[in-house]
């Protein structure tokens, strides 16, 4: 084999002069043959080499050759060193694809450096053609050329008569702001004002790069002079940004107003412009500053006038939430001005978008932890109805707000308390999280939340027969504001009838569940039980007389009073006591004591992720076996580990589900890359993989509660990987549907980065732009398998650590008294009921289950399960249910396949099963086997 490819190779390579494309794809089958010999290869590398050198002027043979060249580096790294110097040695042969050829070499070899000459550079720039120019502009900074000179280079290039080249001269000086390598005072102002010339360019690339240079070298300029001036620099660029709200581009109008938020500095009087359309008396006209006369430096309050209320009522919704964003950046700055913005960010809640209702609320709550969030009674209708907005995200914001807001008096916080009680009752899936809000509320307002327990204590009183009055879920409402009272940071709170607590006991894994992250159920039932036996006594109704939470009063059961002291108490309930009475959020800490033993479950299971973490570099590197080896390691180490501990099941769950998904993602890619030796597969194997995986990971998304923003960021990278290993095959189908999926997840994870306030992973990032390129039409034309298989090689698998407290949701089936000896009778032909015990754990109303009911691939009967139907606390349900069959074959005897599944809500591709779930389901439990017998003809 190897005298017949040298024999081939001898044919080849014998011309001396050009070499034509035939045989430059001749030459690229030999580089790719992994059976080539290497005196082979260094002929080839010869041969090119030569053949730039004889027919430097023939471009479509030189960029073919350039590109072998690459190629030969990188599949031999060895020879990445010669090529390289091969390149660069001879500058009559350097040019811009040369160049694009030593900078992809240097990427795959760290230990080269590029480095040309600055005049060199120069007049490649200017004897290229405009393509040319475009990318040794882009990639200037990576040959080592001088600031000074790559600023003038830049700043000469910014009146190219071509506005490509003048955007990418933009950013080109956009990115030596950022390094900061250039610190002359005339260089920052040329620079600045030769970006406010180009904020009137005709091009709208051009503009959008000539906002954010404003926005970098003006924010430069103005710590340069903070000392002197700092404060009118700073005014002089905010109404330069002002001025571009009104754009004609969307993308320039979003950029201004993301580069608004930005300055960190600004006059109370233009921010108030910002939201007034008409020019205030003391800004007519235009204020220069005196250090810079020119038109740059000039304050122009038409600018800013109304540049906030343009871009709030803005017909894009792009522009909209970016002016909301900004908003809230700039109330820290002005309380005054936050309560005016307040008056149209409330007006944003009615938005047809549910991107900027969320912004709008999101930066409600930047003012409420600023303390700028002045909510008034005419604020309220709209703010209140975001309670019961159709969106869950939106509701969930505008509970957050809840949290942190104080409001004056006990009219605005009855006016909270009815919101959410609404938003109860019209969701009651939110419960947990009204219970959390109506925790904090009642904690930051003692005092009025005594006043509505007062109000509503009599309703909660037990009937005669002893159950409570009214409906679980407010009763269950109004328990936790009333727990929340004795932690209250007030002096001055009222007492409240002790036996209130004692009802909220037998709430208590209802209750629990809202309270996680105050404390856990113990500390919860300690503390019920002690404020149950004792009242918090008041400085007023001792008309002065000190109150001591060592002398309390207890109510006995004989109705009298009693005298008795902490000491007394003893135990647990003792000790949460006294630190309630130290420190109200003392009992955030004991939590944590309550929580050590799950919290070891957990470490352990991060221990053992980590390992799992360890494996990217070795699948990288196609060591599947070993691979798969260590996750087999990985598994049999969490199966080991003991779970009887409370609360240790999810993380538990998670774990084993976690290193399914990764076992299957190493099988999968060890079909996308080039493999050390010869596999071969079965027709099929790749799609049944990705089969298993996609099941997987939704099972991972829809079956586990407690989900941190991390833990969701990790999941749904893997989502986003699957889908590009999907568009990277051609002969895999589904290919529209993949590429929405792929843009759903990533509008997703770009909002939890926002949520959290963290910059993209360099992987997410890559994909967002790749979207970006492909545009909305998501045609079948623009399917580019290579483009996905590039963003591919920029995944990483990041380390995952859990932190939330994870619960499972899962799902036990049995038949009673059912085996193949003794079936259930029916008759052909007829319906047939079939007895089920059903336990479910961590199911919420919220949830969609079904019964499938399968006799072959062929008839399958899907039944809902109505919430309604069934009682009981969310963590536990347990309930006999009779399941009709209707299509009973004409057969003496069958069995039945029965398993319980949950509707995956945020897959956006629907199940196509007429009058079954409408999304594909996430099983909860192992299909069980029935079996039937025909009923004897008596």
């Amino acid at each position: 084999m190897e005298q017949e490819i040298l024999h081939q190779s001898g044919q080849i390579l014998s011309l001396s002069k050009s070499l034509s494309l035939q045989t430059l794809a001749s030459v690229r089958s030999l580089i790719i043959n992994a059976n080539t010999s290497g005196s082979t290869l260094s002929t080839i590398l010869e041969t090119l080499t030569r053949s730039l050198q004889l027919t430097p002027a023939n471009l479509v043979a030189r960029h073919q050759t350039l590109k072998l060249l690459t190629e030969l580096s990188f599949r031999q790294p060895h020879l990445s060193p010669i090529i390289f110097d091969s390149l660069r040695s001879n500058y009559s042969l350097l040019s811009a694809d040369s160049l694009a050829a030593l900078v992809s070499i240097c990427d795959q070899n760290p230990n080269l450096v590029l480095h040309i000459d600055d005049h060199f550079f120069v007049s490649l720039c200017f004897a290229s053609s405009v393509s040319e120019r475009l990318w040794l502009l882009r990639n200037a900074e990576r040959f080592g050329v001088r600031s000074h000179l790559l600023f003038t280079l830049f700043l000469g290039f910014t009146k190219d008569p071509y506005p490509y080249v003048r955007r990418v001269a933009l950013d080109g000086l956009l990115g030596l702001c950022e390094s900061g390598v250039l610190e002359d005072l005339d260089v920052i102002k040329a620079c600045y004002c030769r970006a406010v010339e180009l904020l009137r360019d005709m091009e709208d690339c051009v503009r959008l790069a000539a906002v954010r240079v404003v926005s970098g070298w003006g924010q430069m300029l103005v710590a340069y002079n903070k000392e002197k001036s700092g404060i009118d620099l700073s005014n002089a660029v905010f109404t330069q940004l002002c001025s571009m709200a009104r754009d004609m581009s969307k993308e320039v109008r979003v950029e201004a107003f993301d580069a608004l938020g930005k300055v960190a500095v600004v006059s109370e009087d233009i921010l108030l412009q910002t939201l007034s359309k008409k020019v205030i008396g003391i800004f007519k006209g235009k204020k220069p500053h005196g250090q810079f006369p020119a038109d740059c430096f000039e304050i122009s309050a038409s600018g800013a006038a109304g540049a906030f209320v343009h871009g709030l009522e803005d017909e894009f919704y792009e522009v909209r939430k970016s002016a909301c964003s900004s908003l809230g950046l700039l109330t820290a700055l002005s309380e005054k001005f936050a309560g005016e913005a307040l008056n149209y960010l409330v007006d944003m809640l009615n938005d047809d978008s549910v991107t900027v209702r969320l912004q709008a609320l999101k930066t409600m709550l930047l003012m409420a932890n600023c303390e700028h969030l002045n909510v008034q009674e005419i604020h309220m209708h709209m703010f209140l109805g975001t309670l019961v907005d159709k969106n869950a995200l939106v509701r969930s914001a505008a509970r957050k707000i809840l949290k942190s807001v104080k409001v004056p008096n006990l009219e605005l916080f009855k006016l909270f308390v009815d919101g959410l009680f609404e938003n109860l009752r019209i969701y009651p899936q939110d419960e947990v999280d009204v219970f959390s809000v109506l925790f904090y509320i009642g904690r930051n307002h003692g005092n009025f939340a005594v006043c509505i327990i007062r109000e509503v204590s009599q309703d909660m009183e037990p009937d005669s027969d002893g159950k409570l009055g009214f409906d679980s879920a407010r009763v269950a409402a109004f328990l936790v504001l009333a727990i929340s009272i004795p932690l209250s940071c007030e002096q001055n709170v009222h007492s409240i009838q002790p036996m209130i607590f004692s009802y909220a006991v037998t709430l208590l894994g209802r209750i629990s569940g809202a309270l996680s992250d105050v404390m856990d159920q113990h500390s919860l039932l300690a503390y019920c039980s002690l404020c149950s036996r004792l009242s918090i006594i008041s400085d007023t109704e001792h008309k002065g007389e000190e109150s001591s939470f060592h002398e309390v009063q207890s109510y006995g059961t004989n109705g009298k009073s009693t005298e008795i002291s902490v000491q007394e108490i003893g135990g647990e309930a003792s000790e949460t006591w006294s630190w309630i009475q130290c420190n109200p959020m003392g009992v955030t800490s004991h939590a944590k004591r309550q929580l050590e033993e799950g919290d070891e479950i957990k470490n352990y299971m991060n221990i053992v992720l980590a390992k799992v973490k360890n494996i990217w570099p070795l699948v990288q590197s196609r060591y599947t076996k070993e691979v798969l080896g260590i996750l087999r390691s990985c598994n049999e180490e969490v199966l080991a580990f003991s779970t009887k501990s409370f609360g240790s099941d999810g993380a538990f769950a998670f774990s084993l589900q976690y290193i399914k998904v990764v076992k299957l993602l190493v099988k999968v890619w060890e079909h996308f890359a080039p493999m050390k030796k010869l596999h071969c597969y079965e027709i099929g194997e790749l799609q049944l993989l990705l089969g298993k995986l996609d099941s997987r990971l939704a099972d991972i998304r829809s079956r586990f509660i407690g989900l941190s923003e991390q833990e969701e960021l990790h999941v749904l990278e893997l989502v986003l990987v699957t889908c590009l290993l999907r568009l990277s095959k051609i002969e895999i189908c589904c290919y529209l549907t993949t590429l929405k999926k792929l843009s759903s997840t990533i509008s997703r994870v770009e909002f939890l980065y926002q949520q959290e306030s963290i910059e993209p992973s360099k992987f997410v990032t890559k994909v967002r732009n790749s979207l970006l390129e492909i545009g909305t039409s998501f045609s079948v034309a623009s399917c580019k398998p290579f483009r996905f298989n590039q963003l591919l090689e920029s995944f990483f698998l990041p380390e995952l650590i859990l932190c939330g407290r994870l619960r499972h949701i899962k799902a036990e089936l049995s038949v009673p008294d059912n085996s193949s000896e003794n079936p259930i009778t029916f008759v052909s032909g007829l319906p047939v009921g079939i007895p089920l015990e059903i336990a479910l754990h961590n199911i919420s109303s919220e949830n969609r289950l079904w019964l499938r009911i399968t006799m072959s691939e062929k008839s399958t009967q899907f039944i809902f399960l109505d919430p309604n139907l069934i009682e009981g606390s969310n963590e536990f349900l347990k309930f006999t249910y009779i399941a009709p069959f209707y299509k009973t074959p004409k057969a003496v005897s069958f069995s039945l396949g029965i398993c319980i599944g949950m509707e995956c809500l945020f897959e956006d591709v629907h199940a196509n099963v007429h009058g079954g779930p409408r999304c594909f389901l996430a099983y909860l439990c192992q299909e069980k086997e029935v079996y039937l017998s025909m009923a004897s003809k008596g």
